[in-house]
């Protein structure tokens, strides 16, 4: 969404390397070996499945996808949908025969992106959507999954939304990543937490964590999943990037300098505004071919959701290469006893 000489502007702002010796996944998390999802298992048109939100209710598992339509063996993307999916155990999936959720007219480009949080008695999905005017947050309910009301929209530039399942003091609070372009160094984007009385009207605006707080980050981080609460405070997946100029192409684009990987951080119950612990090595990095060789941006993976099973079991749902859908497993507790360091 950038115009040429913002990208310039972008990619002039000096960045140095990172040391190699942060990047490791931890070894709490055990990968599962298959894909969760990709283009193949949707029955209409699909090229790249990835970026979903996943719930679980009382008897099935829930999940809402971002699908970009074209062409994977082309390298073609004409348009943008959500899908829709089902599970009775979180791995084999169902995929609904038609997409859930479009958006497009005169202003808006696509929708796409999304997250869900079970809220009361309804369904929370948060969203980006690419405008002529910028990139714009969007926030709808549903309770059915067919029919979806948009409650609200940001102003450009912002993204990454993600709704906390409860309300904290009184009001909703999610995470969000704006993009101030031109005033914070180029590309140096970071967390903020925002709150509404009503999921419409969004205010009390305040910086969450920094890309500077976060030591195998040099370009930007934000939100991931929708938190995970917990009796020691909630537990924050979030993307972070670092870039290198000595990185070629990598996947579609022809030059792909970013590797994105996956961080965990701890929020205090009451203010979660404040990062209370957080670990500072990724909690996972790129792997293996499908998360290193394949897909639209080679070298990223994105948590977008995160759920507490049996057993104290955590799942994270996150995507691979922009293109396909994967899930990693960790024990809670072990979580949790990662976020001792403040920041």
């Amino acid at each position: 969404m950038f115009d040429e000489a913002t990208r310039k502007i972008l990619h002039a702002c000096p960045r140095e390397a990172l040391d190699e010796s942060l990047f490791s996944t931890s070894p709490i998390i055990t990968r599962y070996p298959d894909t969760i999802l990709s283009r193949h298992d949707v029955p209409y048109s699909a090229a790249l499945t990835f970026n979903a939100g996943v719930v679980k209710t009382d008897d099935r598992y829930i999940m809402i996808f971002r699908n970009d339509y074209g062409s994977f063996e082309e390298e073609k993307i004409i348009g943008t949908n959500l899908g829709l999916a089902f599970s009775d155990d979180g791995i084999k999936w169902k995929v609904e025969p038609e997409p859930c959720f479009a958006m497009a007219d005169d202003e808006v480009l696509r929708v796409y992106d999304p997250r869900i949080t079970v809220l009361e008695d309804r369904y929370i999905i948060c969203f980006a959507v690419d405008t002529k005017h910028g990139v714009r947050g969007g926030i709808a309910e549903t309770k059915d999954l067919k029919h979806f009301e948009v409650l609200s929209m940001s102003v450009p530039e912002n993204r990454n939304m993600v709704l906390f399942p409860e309300k904290i003091n009184g009001n909703y609070v999610r995470l969000e990543r704006p993009m101030p372009v031109y005033g914070r160094d180029g590309m140096k984007f970071d967390i903020f937490l925002s709150e509404s009385p009503d999921l419409v009207y969004w205010g009390k605006s305040r910086l969450v964590m920094g890309v500077e707080h976060v030591p195998f980050a040099n370009e930007k981080i934000g939100p991931g999943a929708p938190p995970i609460k917990t009796d020691k405070g909630w537990i924050m997946l979030f993307h972070a990037v670092d870039f290198d100029p000595a990185r070629g192409k990598n996947g579609w684009e022809p030059t792909w300098k970013k590797r994105y990987t996956i961080g965990v951080a701890l929020l205090d119950l009451k203010d979660p505004s404040k990062v209370i612990g957080m670990y500072k090595r990724p909690l996972m990095i790129p792997e293996g071919y499908y998360e290193l060789e394949q897909g639209y941006r080679t070298n990223a993976l994105f948590p977008c959701a995160a759920l507490v099973d049996e057993g104290n079991v955590v799942r994270i749902y996150y995507s691979a290469g922009d293109a396909i859908i994967r899930m990693a497993t960790c024990d809670l507790d072990e979580l949790i006893g990662l976020c001792t360091e403040p920041l």
